[in-house]
């Protein structure tokens, strides 16, 4: 399918960017989005925080501000009471608030199972926008969010995470990527994405071969979950490492000495994951600093940009 040639779509779907970019003129272009998941918690608040907050990050991982949203609510009117897709609403309306947006509205269908999100709308500067393309040798690699999310809820659901673990878990998750993105406005970012439900491998994958470049991370520098790792070592996995896996195999490489169960991390799918960016390497201690001083306190810095010599886009590189 040809995407449209209309010079006014700055980002299309040509390299399964996080948004869409439309140019209204020379000020203004609006940032369009749409995404919607299973719920990954039992109550209802907690899910409607959780699913607005990874829809709207899609705005922030654009260097957007969100303005609009519309609900899109699937829900099982005959199975649940109504004050359940009440407390979902009510969730998500806490959070689109909070990241300075208004509810227009939105619309519901009858399903067996509830699923929830947002179509979001957000404007940013037509000159200024950020893409997963433009990634440069020697850039630096900031990640603002742990990993894991993914198998400490499968975990969770087999008895094999701790409270604590699990409570951690969500408070990253309802967490805005708000401040991440207010940050980095003052850096000259090259490229940039959210880390999602392809997992850290596959998004940074989105980001090297939109950029034309290789994406070194050090395991070692990853900010991970607690019990993530421990978890897949107790044998807890989730139904998307596999294809995750399949989607990058054919394009990465990992050191040798990496444990296995530390890899399987580079597959976890995440829900309302941080932010990972490029930006110029003598730009990103001084981000690094004030992500901490804003509250974006799990930020590292975990990579840098290569050059590409061949298909392997990503190094999955052992800490010296």
């Amino acid at each position: 399918m040809q995407q449209s040639d209309d010079p006014n779509l700055l980002v299309g779907y040509n390299t399964s960017d996080d948004a869409g970019v439309y140019r209204l003129n020379d000020d203004i272009a609006i940032v369009s989005t749409v995404d919607i998941i299973t719920p990954p918690v039992d109550d209802p608040f907690l899910f409607g925080q959780i699913a607005a907050a990874n829809a709207i990050s899609d705005v922030y991982a654009m260097g957007g501000r969100p303005i609009t949203c519309l609900n899109i609510a699937a829900f099982p009117a005959g199975a649940l009471d109504v004050s359940v897709l009440k407390g979902i609403v009510q969730g998500a309306l806490n959070k689109i608030q909070e990241a300075g947006a208004v509810l227009a509205g939105g619309h519901t269908i009858e399903d067996d199972e509830p699923k929830f999100g947002l179509s979001v709308n957000g404007v940013v500067h037509p000159k200024k926008f950020w893409a997963n393309r433009g990634a440069r040798e020697g850039d630096a690699l900031i990640l603002t969010k742990p990993l894991g999310s993914g198998v400490v809820f499968n975990a969770n659901l087999k008895k094999l995470a701790s409270q604590e673990e699990m409570d951690a878990c969500i408070r990253t998750l309802v967490t805005l990527n708000r401040a991440a993105a207010e940050v980095f406005e003052f850096f000259d970012v090259h490229a940039a994405t959210d880390v999602t439900g392809f997992g850290l491998a596959g998004h940074a994958l989105e980001i090297a071969r939109a950029s034309r470049v290789a994406l070194e991370i050090d395991m070692d520098k990853l900010p991970i979950m607690d019990g993530a790792v421990r978890m897949y070592r107790q044998g807890v996995n989730t139904g998307m490492n596999g294809p995750n896996r399949q989607l990058t195999e054919n394009y990465l490489q990992f050191d040798s000495g990496i444990d296995r169960h530390l890899k399987e991390i580079a597959f976890d799918p995440q829900t309302s994951g941080g932010l990972l960016c490029s930006l110029p390497a003598d730009q990103a201690q001084e981000a690094l600093t004030r992500l901490h001083s804003q509250g974006v306190s799990s930020s590292r810095i975990v990579g840098r940009v290569l050059a590409l010599r061949d298909e392997t886009y990503l190094f999955f590189k052992q800490g010296k």
